[in-house]
């Protein structure tokens, strides 16, 4: 194992550290919780609070500042992070008008966010959640019951972001939030695995040739795997299925995401988007905004996803909507 680390054991202490310190503008650790929160929490707005096992910078972490997330809570390497830390990032970010909480599809971190709702009930405060499930590819896997959630969460953090960062009251952030949700799909695949530093070894292994169709983000099994194509070919095979679960008419707007799982080089995902957009063009799908690089990467894995979010003029007007964040900006 070839890895830019000290001891595997603080590898998360120590990534939190060097986040903090290179983004002292944007965001602060708790002391004693692997919590990251923003530096100019507001008292005039709904917070949002996502978060799950590192592994995945920039998510979570890298989306925390205006117009986004108000917290990250992160959790030790493809694990979810414990319901005491979830509490501290919501008590720490509460301002009076309660708090959503965005969850991807993964039962670890269902079952801990939702305790932590339940504690954070118990004192009084306002909390709303949402569980994010985009990934078409496979309906239960090895950490889920139904669909996972992947880089489509980028998109939600967001667009609830912007809405809280209007006003919005905790009920409408939600219902923005779950309209995304319903209207966002993903699909992924791995040239290569990723190696979890405790372990010291590959989650899985391709033979040269091989490519794995349908991955998660944790080297979960996907669909299947089969003899590498042409990037148009992989491509192809993605959109098909992500089209085919959700209906995107003709003139319809659509935002696209495609995401580095980190060893991609960007000529590549450069690649893999000229595909995407001749084949909505090909539908009669408008392309609106595209956001290519790396969103929600899975340690040192070779491969891509492709997100495809469906728009109506509301959801459109808050992924405008400014945003600063360290991974994520949008500037009006």
């Amino acid at each position: 194992m070839k890895k830019v680390i000290n001891n595997p054991e603080n590898v998360l202490s120590e990534m939190l550290i060097g986040i903090e310190k290179a983004h002292p503008e944007y965001l602060k650790k708790l002391e004693n919780a692997n919590v990251l929160v923003r530096t100019d929490l507001s008292k005039e707005k709904v917070a949002i609070v996502s978060g799950g096992g590192s592994g995945h910078e920039p998510a979570h972490a890298g989306y925390v500042g205006k117009g986004m997330l108000d917290a990250a809570v992160v959790g030790q390497v493809f694990t979810s992070p414990t319901p005491d830390q979830v509490y501290e990032a919501i008590k720490a970010v509460d301002r009076g008008k309660g708090v959503l909480l965005v969850i991807k599809n993964y039962s670890g971190d269902i079952m801990n966010f939702e305790m932590a709702k339940d504690m954070a009930d118990m004192d009084g405060i306002k909390v709303e959640s949402v569980v994010v499930n985009d990934d078409v590819a496979v309906e239960d896997s090895t950490f889920t019951t139904g669909r996972r959630g992947i880089a489509g969460t980028v998109f939600v953090h967001k667009i609830a972001g912007a809405a809280a960062e209007r006003g919005m009251e905790l009920k409408e952030v939600k219902r923005i939030a779950e309209k995304v949700i319903s209207n966002v799909r993903s699909m992924g695949i791995a040239l290569g695995s990723c190696t979890v530093p405790a372990s010291g070894k590959p989650n899985f292994t391709l033979k040269e040739d091989e490519i794995e169709i349908g991955i998660g983000i944790h080297g979960e099994p996907g669909i299947r795997r089969e003899k590498i194509g042409t990037a148009d070919e992989m491509v192809s095979k993605l959109m098909k299925k992500i089209l085919d679960d959700i209906k995107i008419n003709e003139k319809d707007e659509v935002a696209v995401m495609v995401n580095g799982m980190c060893s991609t080089p960007l000529m590549e995902l450069y690649i893999v988007n000229k595909k995407v957009n001749e084949l909505l063009n090909s539908n009669g799908i408008k392309v609106y905004k595209t956001f290519v690089g790396e969103y929600m990467t899975s340690l040192e894995m070779a491969g891509f996803s492709i997100t495809i979010l469906k728009l109506d003029n509301e959801i459109k007007e808050l992924l405008d909507d400014f945003s600063d964040t360290p991974a994520f900006k949008i500037i009006k």
